[in-house]
C-alpha cells in the first residue's frame, strides 16, 4: 500500500491527509512535490520535514521522489526516481544505503536498474492516469508479468483504485502505487482501508 502525494495532489491538508491515510493502513510513503503551483525551496522542506515526522512516528518508510538533496536534506529512507531523472548509479552512490526505487518500463531499463543496485521497481502505468503529465503508455499489467523473474519488489503505478488494485497484485506486483485514490478521497481513511482490504484479498 504505497501512497504518494504532495501539496498539489491533496483536496485538504498534506499532512491531514497523511495522518488519516495511515490509519485507513497504507505501509510506504513518497513524497512527491510536483506540478503546476508546487512548493519550493524552503516551503517544500518545511512541508517534508512534517511529512517525514508523521511517519517516523508511525514507523512508516518515508520515500522521496527525484530530489536527491532533499532527500538527503530531509534524511529521508530512501528516494525514488523515474528514467528521466538522474542516472540510477550515480544516485546510489549519493545516498548510500538507502532504499532505491525506479521507474521501469521494459526489461532493458530493469536490468540496468539492478545493476545500479535498485531495491524495488514501480511499474507503469497499469491504466490511464491524469496525474503524470508525460506518463509512458498505458500497458496494463503485461510488464509486470514479464519482470517477475527478476525476484526484485514490485508496485504497479498509474490509474490504480479500489476497482482495479487486485488486478495488479494477481498479476504479480508486491503491491500498489496511488496518489488521487487515496489523495482526493472525501474520506482519506476510507479509501485506504478499502485498497488495502482489495489488494489483500487479491493476494489470497
Amino acid at each position: 500500500m504505497y501512497f504518494i502525494a504532495g501539496s498539489t495532489n491533496c483536496l485538504k491538508e498534506p499532512v491531514e491527509v497523511l495522518e488519516e491515510a495511515i490509519l485507513g493502513g497504507i505501509t510506504i510513503f513518497q513524497y512527491r512535490e510536483k506540478g503546476e503551483g508546487c512548493l519550493c525551496d524552503s516551503e517544500r522542506l518545511e512541508l517534508g520535514k512534517r511529512l517525514r515526522n508523521v511517519c517516523r512516528e508511525n514507523g512508516i518508510p518515508f520515500i522521496v521522489n527525484d530530489h536527491i538533496e532533499l532527500a538527503l536534506e530531509l534524511d529521508a529512507d530512501g528516494v525514488h526516481i523515474g528514467q528521466e531523472d538522474e542516472e540510477a548509479l550515480q544516485v546510489r552512490e549519493k545516498i548510500g544505503d538507502k532504499v532505491l526505487g525506479v521507474s521501469v518500463h521494459s526489461r532493458e531499463e530493469a536490468e540496468k536498474a539492478i545493476r545500479a543496485g535498485a531495491d524495488y521497481f514501480g511499474v507503469g502505468p497499469i491504466f490511464p492516469t491524469a496525474t503524470k503529465e508525460d506518463a509512458k503508455e498505458v500497458q496494463g499489467t503485461a510488464m509486470i508479468e514479464k519482470l517477475k523473474d527478476f525476484g526484485i519488489p514490485m508496485v504497479g503505478i498509474g490509474g490504480i483504485n479500489a476497482d482495479n488494485a487486485d488486478i495488479v497484485t494477481n498479476a504479480g506486483a508486491d503491491g500498489v502505487s496511488v496518489i488521487t485514490a487515496i489523495s482526493h478521497a472525501e474520506d482519506v481513511r476510507a479509501a485506504a482501508a478499502g485498497l488495502r482490504e482489495k489488494i489483500e484479498g487479491g493476494k489470497k
